[in-house]
C-alpha cells in the first residue's frame, strides 16, 4: 500500500479511493479489517479527550480524573487499560507507600498526535459548517405526530 503523497483533499481522496480494498480487507471480514479495529477503540467517547490530557506530561490518576472531569471513575479506568493494552500509553507503579501510579503517551501514542492534531483542526474549524448544516437538516425534515 502507498502512502499519502501530498496534503490536500483532492489528493487524499484519491488515495482512500485507491486504498479502500486493503484498509476493509474485501471481501469484509470485521475481525480482520485493521482500520476498525483501531477506530473502535480510538472513536470511543473518552479515549481522545485522556489522549490529550497526556499531550502535556505523565499524569496520576486522579489528574486524569480532573483533566476528564465528566467521565465516572470506572470507565476512566476501563478506557486507561484499553489504551495501555493497545500500546497507546504506557503505566508506571512506583514502589512508594501507597503504591503511586502514573500514565504516559508511549510512542505508539505519540504517533498518533500528528493525525489527531489534525483531526482537532478540522473538527474546530468545520463544527460551525456542521452545525448549520445540522439545523438546516432538522428544519427541513416533516414533524412527527
Amino acid at each position: 500500500m502507498t502512502r499519502l503523497p501530498a496534503d490536500n483533499p483532492s489528493t487524499a481522496r484519491a488515495y482512500l479511493a485507491a486504498n479502500f480494498e486493503a484498509w476493509s480487507e474485501l471481501p469484509f471480514n470485521a475481525g480482520l479489517c485493521p482500520v476498525r479495529d483501531v477506530l473502535d477503540h480510538l472513536g470511543s467517547k473518552w479515549t481522545t479527550l485522556i489522549l490529550l490530557a497526556l499531550t502535556q506530561r505523565a499524569l496520576r490518576f486522579s489528574e486524569v480524573h480532573r483533566a476528564v472531569p465528566d467521565i465516572s471513575k470506572r470507565m476512566l479506568t476501563q478506557t486507561l487499560r484499553e489504551l495501555e493494552r493497545d500500546g497507546l500509553i504506557e503505566r508506571c507503579v512506583y514502589a512508594t507507600k501507597p503504591p503511586s501510579v502514573e500514565y504516559s503517551m508511549s510512542a505508539v501514542g505519540e504517533s498518533l498526535m500528528v493525525p489527531l492534531a489534525k483531526l482537532l483542526d478540522w473538527a474546530h474549524d468545520t463544527h460551525p459548517s456542521i452545525i448549520d448544516a445540522r439545523q438546516r437538516y432538522d428544519t427541513a425534515q416533516p414533524k412527527s405526530a
